[in-house]
């Protein structure tokens, strides 16, 4: 099955802030790693790539002093974080990562969160990463990594949402390869904890917002299916915490 690509100005802009809202000390605590793998002097320059909505991009603002460019090729999201997110120290701008609109050598660093399997040319992003990046810059990629996937506590009530990811994401080889074709090694590979809800029916209430690319690969038959499996177990186990997720941050420079 060849997956489509997921235009987030049809529909996943809708409900992404709400539906993937990240909790104030789950945000503390991402800005905190990132920080472990950039300069202690300040201010540094970010690009947040594929920023979306901005969730993360005022915290690095205000991490890292900025100025921090949010780079997004959905105009609708752009509209959402400009909207929502706004900072003195970030500016919002239309690209994607074959055509980051900065000089060369502009960024101490460059994030890319959950964003880096929506680029169609992995290689091309690599290169202008590189050109943007100051000598000794640092790219952070949060992602899953195909190869090294386990299913979480919401994919068991949908039977093929782990297979549709294991074609979504990338590989770990496939990744840093494209980096390092450009020169930029690997530099850690870290595992974070991360707890997504307080409990099954606070997952279960953001779940059903769709906004996880994951369900614009699915039926709404199957859906709604994996809905109602998911309601009747949230019903039995109202208090049952969702499982833990284990997040990669990979680090390259």
């Amino acid at each position: 099955m060849v997956l489509k690509r997921v235009d987030y100005d049809d529909s996943q802009h809708v409900n992404y802030a709400k539906g993937r809202r990240m909790p104030p000390e789950a945000l503390a605590r991402w800005m905190a790693r990132f920080a472990e793998h950039l300069p202690e002097r300040r201010p540094l320059a970010v690009v947040d790539l594929g920023c979306g909505v901005g969730r993360l991009t005022p915290a690095l603002a205000d991490t890292f002093g900025g100025p921090v460019w949010g780079v997004e090729p959905s105009a609708r999201m752009r509209e959402i974080a400009e909207a929502t997110a706004s900072h003195p120290a970030v500016r919002y701008r239309e690209g994607e990562g074959a055509r980051i609109p900065l000089p060369d050598d502009s960024a101490d660093a460059v994030l890319m969160f959950l964003s880096i399997h929506h680029v169609p040319d992995r290689a091309a992003a690599a290169v202008e990463i590189a050109r943007v990046l100051k000598p000794g810059g640092r790219v952070l990629v949060r992602s899953p990594f195909s190869d090294r996937m386990n299913g979480g506590w919401w994919q068991r009530f949908f039977p093929r949402a782990l297979e549709i990811e294991r074609q979504m994401f990338p590989t770990l080889a496939e990744v840093t390869g494209v980096f390092e074709a450009v020169g930029l090694k690997t530099i850690a590979l870290e595992v974070v904890n991360e707890t997504y809800a307080a409990n099954a029916t606070e997952a279960a209430a953001k779940l059903r917002l769709r906004a996880i690319s994951t369900f614009e690969h699915m039926t709404e038959a199957e859906i709604e299916e994996g809905f109602a499996r998911m309601d009747a177990h949230v019903a039995a186990h109202p208090d049952d915490h969702p499982d833990t997720g284990e997040s990669e941050l990979l680090v390259m420079g």
